[in-house]
């Protein structure tokens, strides 16, 4: 589980372009941004997602309830997250079927859903220009939209999280 910001300071990334060319890409100047919260399980490409105007303990708590009506009675949920406050707050609400693992400091390589990010910012957050804060909700939306399982466990497959057989 994780949570990434994008907005009109978007990201630019690389082009395919002719040898000799210099492609353009947008870079805005505004500063409306937006959190879009996920929660993955990379075995099977399931996940739930927020797009947020903010991070924090409140927001959490209202994620937790959603990927909580997503858990099936008879499953256990174990998210694994870094250590933002907001993950660690004495306000936050863990529903009784989910478990926290906190990763350990400065190690977001172990977090699959980092990975997820990137994915997202590549293929379709990127070298775009926004409008207003409206149209950054809606690209986050539809972005997030566009996954599939099979590109969430592509993406997100991590060897330390998969069952020995």
């Amino acid at each position: 589980m994780d949570e990434a910001r994008f907005g009109q300071q978007g990201t630019l990334t690389d082009v395919w372009a002719r040898t000799g060319s210099r492609p353009r890409a947008v870079r805005q100047t505004r500063y409306d941004w937006v959190y879009l919260w996920a929660a993955v399980e990379p075995a099977t490409g399931e996940s739930a997602a927020l797009v947020a105007p903010h991070v924090n303990t409140g927001t959490m708590n209202a994620f937790l309830t959603i990927l909580d009506r997503e858990r099936k009675a008879d499953e256990h949920f174990v998210l694994i997250m870094d250590q933002a406050g907001w993950h660690k707050s004495r306000d936050l609400r863990l529903p009784d079927g989910i478990t926290v693992l906190l990763l350990p400091p400065y190690s977001p390589e172990l977090n699959p859903t980092e990975n997820l990010w990137h994915y997202l910012r590549s293929h379709y957050l990127s070298n775009r220009s926004y409008a207003d804060y409206d149209a950054l909700l809606t690209a986050g939306t539809e972005a997030y939209r566009k996954l599939t399982p099979a590109v969430i466990k592509s993406v997100c497959r991590c060897s330390y999280l998969e069952r020995a057989e």
